[in-house]
């Protein structure tokens, strides 16, 4: 099947595109990879939920830095959080990775996670992390600089369903939720067909 190595000019779009275009692409991190099943659009304005809302820290770091930047945070003090920076005029935000059907590295995926049932290894956003070895190292690095990773596209394209994001008080109603609709690897399947 033809596949298409993305690159910068992907994460030059806004986050809600990004986030719906990455689903159905290889992650390849190292030794590891896997589908991208789910993710989560966070917008710098006029979102809530997202950190630049209160973040001064963060709203400098999206003007400081080019698309496709990690931005890795502790999530409740537990687990971290992958995401992607985008850029589009006007419109800047994060996409979150919130599920993975892995696809390789499946022994190393276990063994960090310390369970054997494939459909539960990165099946939320903190144990993707945690299967493919992914921690603040990488916070802030430039995804396109570093060594052994990289995001494919399949020609064919997944049918995709939507659905508010997950553990959110804040802008809940936003649906930006976003996932293969008939993956068994999603964090949750509730939801319905997105609109284009």
């Amino acid at each position: 099947m033809d596949t298409q190595t993305l690159t910068r000019e992907f994460f030059e779009q806004p986050p809600l595109v990004c986030a719906r275009e990455m689903l159905g692409c290889t992650l390849r991190w190292g030794k590891t990879a896997g589908v991208i099943v789910e993710t989560e659009a966070y917008a710098e304005h006029g979102d809530e939920a997202s950190h630049s809302f209160v973040r001064a820290a963060t709203r400098a770091f999206i003007q400081e830095r080019p698309p496709g930047t990690l931005y890795i945070y502790l999530n409740y003090g537990v687990h971290w959080l992958l995401n992607f920076l985008t850029k589009a005029d006007g419109t800047r935000g994060f996409v979150l990775i919130r599920a993975l059907q892995p696809v390789s590295g499946l022994d190393l995926m276990r063994r960090r996670r310390r369970l054997d049932q494939d459909r539960m290894l990165c099946s939320g956003p903190g144990k993707l992390t945690q299967a493919l070895g992914i921690t603040e190292r990488w916070h802030g690095k430039d995804f396109f600089s570093i060594p052994g990773v990289s995001l494919t596209r399949n020609a064919q394209r997944p049918t995709i369903a939507a659905d508010r994001r997950i553990g959110i008080t804040k802008s809940p109603d936003f649906e930006w939720r976003f996932f293969i609709a008939n993956s068994e690897y999603v964090s949750l399947k509730r939801g319905k067909p997105a609109s284009d």
